[in-house]
C-alpha cells in the first residue's frame, strides 16, 4: 500500500497496539532459533502464509503459537525495539502498548522477565526516538476473574512501569462485567482503564465497559453504533474509540473496508481514534488504518488531521507532553 506524503508526516499516537502482535515472521525466526524453539515453519514466507485466519479465535490460536518463542527479558525488549523503530518512521510520537503477561505466566515465564523487558524497549524508545509511551496490561477475558486478580497482584511491584489496566482476547460470551471486582480494584490502586468492546461482542458490552468497569476508553467498539441511545450519550462524554480497520477487516468484523463504520462513527460525533492492533498479522502499520480510510472511505486529510488530535488528547499524557504534541501537529499543519 502506497503512503500519501501527507500521512506519512503527520504526527500521531497510537493507543490500540499489542506487543505480541507486531511479531513479524523474520524476528519471529530469529528468536526462535537463538532460543531453539522449535516452530512449524521453515521461513518467513512460511509464516506469513500462516498468519491466514477468519475469525478472532482462528487468530488468538497462531498468535499465542508464535508468542512462545518469548523467553528471555532480551527477547521482549528486542520485539519492543523492532515495533518502535518501525512506527518511528511512520511519524507515531507517542505510543500506547498492550502487553498480555498471563499468556507468558500461564507457560511459565516470570512476571518480571515480561515486564522488564518490554519497559527496556520503551526507554529505548524514548532515548533513540523521542517516542514517549504508557504500558498497559491486558486481562484475558477467555480466563477467570481469580486468574485476572493473581495477575493484578503480580503488576503491584511493578507499579511504576504499569500505566493503565485493559481486557482483551475472545470477546463472545466474556462481558465486561464478569471482571467488575478486579477493574474495581486496580482502581483503588491508581491504574488508569480501558477494555475491548463491541469488536465481535455486542453494543451492550460497549455499555457495561462504560458503566460498570468505569474505562477511560474504548477499544474498538464498532458496534456501539447498533445502539443509537449509547452512541449519542458516548458522543456527549467524549469517550475515545480506538478504532483498527485493517483488524475489523481481517477479522471479519467488516467483510470489505468500504463497509467499515469508521464515517459512521465520526458522523455520530464519537471521538474516534486509528491504530493498528497486531499489524504484523493484520497487514499493517498505523499509516496503513490511515490510508485504509481515505483509499476506500474517501476520508479527506483534514479529517485525518482531526482524528491525529484525537489520538493526543485521547492520550494518557501529562499537560506539558499533550501541549507538546498538539504544538508539533498544528506546526506540521501549518506549513502544509
Amino acid at each position: 500500500m502506497t503512503v500519501s506524503p501527507f500521512i506519512e508526516h503527520l504526527p500521531k499516537a497510537e493507543l490500540h497496539l499489542h506487543i505480541e502482535g507486531t511479531f513479524e515472521p523474520e524476528l519471529m525466526l530469529r528468536i526462535a532459533r537463538r532460543n531453539n524453539v522449535p516452530l512449524p515453519f521453515a521461513s518467513a514466507d512460511e509464516a506469513k502464509a500462516a498468519y491466514n485466519f477468519s475469525n478472532l479465535d482462528e487468530f488468538l490460536s497462531i498468535y499465542y503459537q508464535c508468542m512462545s518463542v518469548l523467553i528471555t527479558q532480551d527477547d521482549f525488549c528486542d520485539l519492543t525495539c523492532a515495533y518502535l523503530d518501525r512506527v518511528a518512521a511512520q511519524t507515531v510520537r507517542h505510543a500506547e502498548i498492550f502487553f498480555d503477561p498471563q499468556a507468558h505466566t500461564s507457560r511459565g515465564m516470570d512476571f518480571a522477565t515480561v515486564c522488564n523487558g518490554i519497559r527496556a524497549g520503551l526507554d529505548y524508545g524514548r532515548e533513540r526516538h523521542g517516542i514517549t509511551s504508557r504500558l498497559i496490561m491486558c486481562f484475558l477475558r477467555h480466563l477467570e476473574e481469580d486468574d485476572a486478580m493473581a495477575t493484578l497482584e503480580q503488576a503491584m511491584p511493578f507499579r511504576e512501569s504499569i500505566y493503565a489496566v485493559g481486557l482483551d482476547s475472545s470477546e463472545t460470551g466474556n462481558p465486561p462485567g464478569k471482571f467488575t471486582r478486579v477493574f474495581a480494584q486496580a482502581r483503588d490502586a491508581g491504574f488508569a482503564a480501558v477494555a475491548h468492546a463491541g469488536e465481535e461482542g455486542p453494543a451492550e458490552y460497549v455499555r457495561e465497559a462504560v458503566d460498570i468497569l468505569r474505562v477511560q476508553r474504548i477499544d474498538h467498539g464498532c458496534r456501539v453504533l447498533d445502539d443509537p441511545s449509547l452512541t449519542s450519550e458516548l458522543a456527549g462524554r467524549a469517550i475515545p474509540f480506538t478504532v483498527c480497520p485493517l483488524s475489523n477487516h481481517k477479522l471479519r468484523v467488516v467483510d470489505t473496508l468500504e463497509q467499515h463504520p469508521l464515517r459512521d462513527m465520526l458522523d455520530a460525533g464519537l471521538t474516534v481514534t486509528l491504530n493498528s492492533d497486531d499489524p504484523a498479522f493484520f497487514g499493517g502499520y498505523i499509516n496503513e488504518n490511515y490510508q485504509s480510510m481515505q483509499d476506500r472511505l474517501g476520508i479527506d486529510d483534514a479529517t485525518l488531521a482531526s482524528i491525529a488530535r484525537n489520538s493526543f488528547n485521547a492520550a494518557f499524557l501529562d499537560d506539558t507532553r499533550r501541549a507538546e504534541l498538539l504544538a508539533q501537529l498544528d506546526s506540521y499543519l501549518n506549513t502544509r
